[in-house]
């Protein structure tokens, strides 16, 4: 699904140089869940960031599905991230003035590959999906964290990507939430076998993956 070839990411501080990410090479294969792990401040942010097209390499190259990423124009770039990933960050960051399935439906409008019609039946069924489908017209602040949270994996999904990013999607919930929320994870990478990469310094949630990462001081580590 994607290789990283020598990826490295180096920010110029008052400090000095510091290398978030020190010469990576990773492949993680099509259909595949892969978890990376390590500590706060190890790199695997900064090195998923990189992976979707959201942060610069400073070396190396990156190709997901075959695609060089950052050899695209910024315009085909976001194309690009459009279409073929979905990501669900720490915090569900839905628009708040949209109702959910508007919410869920805005990056396929962006996108308009399909007519609204069409992509509203998807948002829609999406919702349904992860447990939402009395929720289509509420508001993000009507709904708890988890169903925003279950709600922003719709989102990720709504343009059926062939690579979905976790970054820590879990983090700030409830035991039984977090469960519920790694269930739905779980079952997109399974039923729809969407790629599947998920961020976490949780070792409990990285053992469920078929391929497991970690990352110290900016490199992968055995």
């Amino acid at each position: 699904m994607f290789a990283c070839r020598q990826v490295g990411k180096s920010y110029r501080t008052e400090r000095g140089v510091v290398n978030a990410v020190a010469g990576i090479d990773l492949d993680v294969p099509a259909g595949r869940f892969a978890a990376i792990i390590g500590r706060s401040g190890s790199g695997k942010s900064t090195l998923m960031a990189m992976i979707g097209g959201l942060s610069r390499p400073s070396a190396g190259t990156i190709e997901v599905g075959g695609t060089d990423v950052w050899r695209l124009s910024e315009t085909a770039l976001a194309a690009f991230r459009n279409e073929k990933i979905g990501y669900v960050f720490q915090f569900a960051s839905l628009l708040p003035t949209l109702r959910l399935i508007d919410n869920v439906a805005l990056p396929a409008m962006l996108g308009r590959r399909q007519s609204t019609a069409a992509t509203y039946t998807r948002a829609s069924g999406l919702l349904d999906r992860m447990g939402l489908g009395g929720y289509l017209d509420a508001y993000p602040s009507e709904i708890s964290a988890g169903e925003q949270r279950r709600a922003a994996i719709a989102r990720a999904l709504i343009n059926d990507p062939a690579l979905l990013l976790a970054d820590e999607p879990t983090s700030d919930l409830d035991e039984q939430t977090e469960i519920e929320i790694m269930d739905e994870l779980l079952a997109v990478n399974r039923e729809l076998g969407t790629t599947l990469v998920l961020v976490t310094h949780n070792l409990a949630l990285a053992e469920q993956a078929e391929q497991i990462v970690h990352i110290a001081n900016g490199a992968i580590v055995a």
